[in-house]
């Protein structure tokens, strides 16, 4: 039975599909703890509910990035996770920290990278006009929003579509798609070779959404 440390900062939607997802699939794993760098995150008290271990380790009590993730870590390890999920956690990790768990951490940005790497990743993609927009659940590495990529999800950008609205639809496929590469992960299906990530026995590894609304949008 392997074990998973999830992070999050805030309402921790992709946490909670996660949970769900584990639980109602007999994954061969366990959500042990879900660890915030904010008080207030509302996932907490979601996961709490669902009877799994909770920790915060708030970052604004840290002098600099180093101090806060080496005790980041220190919680972590206590847990003696197989992975570590980042969801929706908003804090940019040292080198040292992401080489710790190389290999063993996903995250699951919202834009089809390498397209728009970082922040405002929806209005980025209404202001460069793609026709398709997504998500993309990755390997961390030490260059953010830059690891090997698991997982795809695209979605039309339709037109009156605002920074809002593509961003509800987006989030709705990550929802299916990061529990769906997490479970590859627990499975041992997934291969690092190089930048590339092979998934044995071989599926689709992207998601396409479709027109919500809209046609020739």
């Amino acid at each position: 039975m392997k074990k998973l440390v999830i992070l999050i900062s805030g309402r921790g939607s992709n946490m909670e599909a996660i949970v769900r997802a584990c639980a109602s699939e007999s994954w061969p794993a366990r959500v042990a703890a879900v660890i915030a760098n904010r008080p207030d995150a509302v996932g907490l008290a979601f996961a709490a509910s669902q009877g799994i271990a909770t920790a915060v380790v708030d970052h604004r009590q840290f002098p600099d990035r180093d101090s806060f993730d080496a005790v980041l870590a220190e919680q972590i390890d206590a847990f003696a996770p197989d992975l570590v999920a980042l969801a929706g956690f908003m804090r940019v990790l040292t080198e040292r920290f992401v080489d710790h768990y190389a290999g063993r951490m996903l995250n699951v940005h919202p834009s089809l990278l390498p397209s728009f790497p970082g922040l405002n990743t929806h209005q980025q993609a209404l202001d460069a006009g793609v026709r398709l927009h997504g998500a993309s659940v990755h390997f961390v590495t030490s260059r953010l929003d830059y690891g090997p990529i698991v997982a795809q999800s695209a979605v039309p950008v339709e037109a009156g579509d605002t920074a809002q609205t593509l961003a509800a639809r987006v989030l709705a496929t990550e929802h299916i798609i990061y529990p769906r590469a997490v479970r590859w992960f627990v499975e041992g299906r997934l291969a690092l070779d190089g930048s590339r990530v092979t998934l044995t026995p071989s599926e689709p590894q992207w998601l396409f959404a479709g027109h919500t609304a809209g046609e020739g949008a």
